[in-house]
């Protein structure tokens, strides 16, 4: 089998596999720690998980997509027409309430976790043959995301989404919970089970694709149902997520791609270009947040501008026009033809 890394070892190592085993052990080792930080230091927090790692990850799209000439002139009608179907989206959700808004678009970001984690899982999975055992990893991964979001929906969280009671209107369900754990375990034994079984006839060993399906299961289930806490929520939700991506983008669309085709981008290639990279990606995603902070939330930055609560139902979904985009260009974005998978 050919080595299945998408750049090599070491860097797939700590920026894609990583993350949620590292998180994970400073969780346990610095609990008190972390407690300490969430009470003292929520503007920090804040700003390095949500603004620098959360919002930013969305922006490093921006060098697959919107920066790129060929795609928008390949593309025009994905590309413009997806951020004026967000807003007309949201405009829409908004008139069933604030509280309908933000819950479809949890559901919606939701989704978007959690078809990355099976988009990482196929990029590792791409030079072994479609067979059962390549259905089971695809299993094991929506089991790893799917049983803690319908554990959350039942079971009451210190943490949200977005808002609170985003989810409360799924508690009226029945209660599915211990059936549920029971299949999640059995799926869990099933998928280790079938992976000894692979490494011994094959005698080999997909490190990465073991690695990514592993720290899904931690990374979610200690991050929504073991613990019970907002900054660890965040701690591994955001990591988990946000760096990987942002070190798949600049893998995939700087570090690989024929200088010829960079479309200007050759200056991020450079060892200074890495950290233009990341500045450029952070920039906009403080002037983002600065926006919803000065206009909407006033919880770490507010210049009193009163705005009415009225322009809410048109200012809100335009403020979340590029989220959205995100999520749902994300879904376009990295299909690759069949006998490229």
């Amino acid at each position: 089998m050919k080595r299945p890394w998408i750049h090599n070892a070491k860097t797939d190592g700590w920026f894609i596999l990583s993350p949620p085993f590292l998180i994970l052990l400073i969780i346990f080792l610095f609990q008190k720690q972390i407690q300490g930080l969430e009470n003292h230091y929520s503007f920090y927090t804040w700003l390095f998980l949500i603004v620098f790692v959360d919002v930013a990850h969305l922006y490093s799209t921006l060098f697959k997509t919107y920066f790129v000439k060929e795609e928008i002139r390949k593309r025009k009608l994905l590309y413009y027409g997806i951020p004026v179907l967000g807003w007309i989206l949201g405009l829409i959700l908004y008139q069933f309430g604030s509280l309908t808004f933000w819950s479809v678009l949890a559901l919606i970001a939701v989704f978007h976790f959690i078809r990355q984690q099976y988009g990482f899982m196929r990029i590792y999975a791409r030079f072994e043959p479609n067979n059962w055992r390549k259905r089971i990893d695809a299993i094991a991964v929506y089991s790893a995301t799917i049983f803690p979001m319908l554990y959350w929906f039942k079971t009451p969280r210190a943490f949200t989404w977005f808002i609170e009671n985003e989810f409360n209107w799924l508690q009226n369900l029945p209660d599915y919970t211990h059936a549920i754990t029971i299949l999640y375990f059995v799926i869990l034994i099933i998928w280790l089970i079938k992976t000894a079984f692979e490494i011994f006839k094959t005698q080999q060993f997909n490190f990465p694709k073991i690695a990514l399906i592993i720290g899904t299961y931690l990374s979610w289930y200690f991050g929504i149902v073991y613990f019970n806490n907002d900054l660890v929520f965040t701690f591994l939700n955001v990591i988990s997520h946000g760096i990987p991506y942002v070190a798949l983008i600049y893998i995939r669309e700087i570090r690989q791609k024929d200088p010829q085709k960079l479309n200007g981008f050759s200056i991020f290639k450079s060892t200074f270009g890495i950290f233009l990279f990341i500045i450029v990606i952070l920039v906009f995603a403080f002037f983002e947040e600065f926006l919803w902070e000065i206009l909407v939330w006033n919880e770490h930055f507010s210049l009193n501008l009163n705005i009415s609560l009225n322009w809410f139902q048109f200012l809100i979904p335009l403020l979340v026009v590029p989220q959205l985009t995100h999520y749902l260009l994300d879904g376009f974005i990295w299909r690759k033809p069949k006998k490229d998978d």
